[in-house]
């Protein structure tokens, strides 16, 4: 499970699992109660989340879904909200990409204000298309909310995966480190931006997403 550490101003999440950190529904209250921590708590601060090995998230449990069809529509929403809350918060917060980032793993990266990737290792990818699955609206939107409208388009229509020098051509991501320095390099993003944690800033991105928040927020209809 999820662990929440404190370096300073500068929370860390650690995403550590054996299971390619996809959000099963015992995760998504783990990362619910690290996100209410931090929000939270006094004083400047900001958020790094963490993976280790191969992963940073894959997203969906779809193992879980496959044995749980009656919560489909319940389960979406609860990632859809866990995609509006980290988008909306307050708290800055910066993903530290260690390894692969794929599908909603790689919504939530993009939810994130800022995303740090190890440069030689691991693929952010939206796979949906050799899935032959569509997007839900509220995912369509945070991601060309996020993304420049050509990097949108290819990274959604052919499922392209993105290197750690790649994804910092095209955007996706803000910087790159070596897998050693990677922890470290998000950290130290993230540390003179705590003090903007403030209930301003929070407000300002519910204004400038407010489409997309829209869309993350409304129930889903199967």
């Amino acid at each position: 499970m999820p662990k929440l550490e404190r370096d300073g101003e500068v929370f860390v999440l650690h995403l550590d699992a054996d299971d390619e950190n996809r959000f099963h529904p015992d995760r998504l209250a783990a990362l619910e109660a690290a996100l209410d921590e931090v929000e939270a708590a006094d004083g400047p601060r900001a958020l790094v989340t963490a993976g280790s090995g191969k992963f940073w998230s894959n997203g969906l449990d779809l193992d879980w879904l496959l044995n749980n069809g009656d919560q489909y529509a319940a389960y979406l929403d609860r990632v859809h909200a866990l995609l509006a809350r980290t988008l909306a918060s307050p708290v800055v917060t910066v993903a530290a990409l260690n390894g692969h980032t794929f599908a909603a793993g790689a919504m939530w990266a993009l939810a994130h204000d800022f995303r740090v990737m190890r440069a030689d290792r691991g693929y952010v990818c939206l796979p949906e298309v050799d899935l032959d699955l569509s997007f839900q609206q509220g995912m369509s939107d945070l991601l060309r909310a996020r993304l420049a409208p050509q990097v949108a388009h290819e990274a959604m229509t052919t499922g392209r995966r993105y290197g750690g020098e790649q994804a910092l051509a095209a955007g996706i991501v803000d910087a790159v480190a070596d897998a050693g320095q990677l922890l470290g390099a998000a950290v130290e993003f993230a540390r003179p931006l705590a003090g903007k944690s403030r209930p301003a800033r929070g407000q300002i991105k519910e204004m400038l997403y407010s489409g997309t928040l829209a869309a993350l927020r409304t129930p889903t209809v199967v």
